[in-house]
């Protein structure tokens, strides 16, 4: 896909879940009903985000064009406008604070995803090198086992 159509799809995901929201928002009786639809939305914006972040790590090229540029400002735009637009159509509909709590927990349980992936990579890194000791360990044996065997060979040899 090229950088203007990957934001592009970005952008339509994240359209679709404000789309979404405020279509089932007067009929929700809760927030676990419109919740696929926050999901969404926070994806799409995540995906404008990289789309517009991996750009600006690029060379000279396509994204530097005026329809580049402008497309990724619009939509970075729009996508801020529309978030807070649905934030206070949660807080009108759920009460004050909801989406700030929806927020909260969100950001809270991306941390813990991160730090979980940490752990899980220390706890790998440190089984290898509990395998790595185990098998120098083996290594240290079997090679003073290997000395022995052969002094003791040696003075076979000798004593014969």
């Amino acid at each position: 896909m090229e950088p203007i159509t990957t934001a592009l799809a970005g952008f339509a995901l994240f359209k679709s879940a404000v789309d979404g929201i405020k279509g089932a928002i007067g009929t929700a009786r809760d927030v676990s009903e419109i919740a696929g639809h926050i999901d969404a939305l926070f994806d799409g914006e995540k995906q404008v985000q990289q789309e517009r972040n991996r750009k600006s790590g690029m060379g000279v090229g396509d994204q530097l064009g005026v329809k580049s540029v402008a497309t990724e400002i619009i939509n970075a735009r729009l996508a801020k406008e529309q978030m807070q637009e649905i934030a206070t159509m949660v807080d009108l509909r759920f009460g004050h604070g909801t989406w700030k709590s929806i927020t909260e927990e969100r950001a809270r349980r991306i941390q813990a995803a991160k730090e979980a992936a940490l752990q899980a990579r220390r706890e790998k890194i440190r089984q290898q090198k509990e395998f790595e000791d185990t098998i120098k360990s083996v290594v240290l044996t079997l090679s003073v086992v290997m000395v022995a065997f052969g002094f003791f060979v040696f003075l076979f040899m000798v004593v014969l």
